[in-house]
């Protein structure tokens, strides 16, 4: 389509502009959510010490290698302690689930492989069960990870996963990016605060609200949300406050919703048009498309002002610039091939990104299924989706049964 520029095009413009913030160095339970700028290596071996993988009794080997055979418990070793017990010829040690291998033994017999098991593990016990091979159910110190070594690399967010690992490794603090500052501004003089009372003319205001969740959702921190009429002065005097290095409220990201595409009203086309470059990109929703970056580094996006084209243009360009300025490793979303469940509509020459919902009542065959009709109104639909399909743009319809490529997002 003539004059429409392709989404790499764009996304490459927005990407160039990008600058990774500064780090800093924060305590682990502050670090949830955020992005690694050095990597984290380990403090400790990964597990500390050998240690139990059973409830049962360390034995020597040689003990218990043909079974059944009777043993002497000298001692009980519940998790914590430090001691570390001799064994002598056809003694045991009762153990208890991760304390530490006395060095004299080298295998566990679980309880369940013993005659009277835990009610019974005093005294005398009877091992019925050998044990398989010297070793048998001791978690050997370092087998995970060594001291030293790279538990996880620069660029990596820090999830439940993560901080448990960093946690297991003995390290208290890790470096990470700054979190990058935003600013959400929707333009539009018929939008009001959800639950007003509604004149003729007017809607709930939405778009701020999704943008700020979606930013945040991309380790950003919502400095400013709000909404401004239709006018050039109102625009200019918020823009100056978010802007300004002076204050608590100066953002790194500003993204405006609506006032960018070609009617008679539209503040953020008008106000910023030496600043930021507006663009018509080949896609659908989201053909209006407005990018800039200030002198002093802060990024300018300009998205249209319908809801769905509002969302679909944050993942394909603002949320990658987000996760770049983190120094984020990976900045695209997961991208999994589906059928489709029913047919749909594409738009000619333009790539699609149509909300869907994934119908796995067939465990075998996932099937993606329209959320909406496709409109870039539907604010309802919107909410349902937890996907999005993207559709070529030389794809002339989607049938049922077709395979197509399905961006994940939740």
């Amino acid at each position: 389509m003539s004059g429409l520029r392709t989404v790499e095009e764009h996304l490459a413009d927005v990407l160039a502009a990008v600058e990774p913030l500064e780090s800093e160095r924060v305590a682990l339970a502050a670090a949830h959510g955020r992005t690694l700028r050095e990597p984290v290596r380990a403090a400790v071996d990964i597990p500390v010490f050998d240690n139990s993988a059973m409830d049962g009794f360390a034995v020597r080997f040689e003990d218990v290698a043909v079974a059944p055979a009777t043993l002497r418990v000298v001692a009980d070793l519940p998790a914590g302690t430090d001691a570390d017990p001799a064994l002598a010829p056809g003694e045991a040690a009762r153990i208890m689930t991760g304390s530490a291998v006395p060095a004299a033994a080298d295998a566990i017999v679980p309880f369940e492989d013993t005659a009277g098991g835990l009610a019974d593990s005093l005294g005398a016990i009877s091992v019925q069960k050998a044990p398989r091979a010297v070793g048998a159910h001791i978690r050997r110190a370092g087998e995970d990870a060594r001291a030293g070594d790279e538990v996880l690399p620069s660029g990596e967010l820090l999830g439940p996963l993560q901080v448990a690992a960093t946690a297991a490794a003995g390290v208290a603090e890790v470096v990470v990016a700054r979190r990058p500052r935003v600013a959400v501004i929707s333009t539009g003089s018929e939008l009001v605060e959800p639950g007003s009372a509604l004149r003729r003319g007017q809607i709930p205001e939405s778009n701020s609200v999704l943008l700020a969740a979606l930013a945040a959702e991309a380790g950003a921190e919502v400095v400013r949300r709000a909404s401004v009429p239709d006018e050039s002065g109102a625009l200019d005097a918020l823009l100056a406050e978010v802007t300004d290095p002076r204050s608590p409220e100066r953002a790194d990201v500003v993204i405006f919703s609506g006032g960018v595409s070609a009617g008679a009203y539209e503040v953020v086309k008008t106000t910023l048009a030496e600043t930021m470059v507006f663009s018509k990109v080949a896609m659908q929703p989201g053909k209006p498309q407005g990018f800039g970056r200030l002198a002093a580094g802060t990024l300018l996006f300009g998205l249209p002002g319908n809801p769905v084209s509002a969302a679909v243009s944050f993942e394909v360009f603002v949320r990658p610039a987000l996760l770049r300025l983190q120094g984020r490793r990976a900045i695209d979303r997961p991208v999994i091939a589906l059928r489709a469940g029913a047919g749909w509509r594409t738009p000619p020459a333009r790539r699609q990104y149509l909300p869907i919902t994934i119908d796995r009542s067939d465990p075998a065959a996932w099937r993606a299924v329209p959320a909406t009709s496709g409109g870039s109104h539907l604010a309802g639909g919107l909410g349902r989706a937890e996907a999005y399909a993207v559709v070529p743009a030389e794809v002339d319809a989607v049938a049922a049964g077709d395979v197509v490529d399905v961006m994940l997002i939740s």
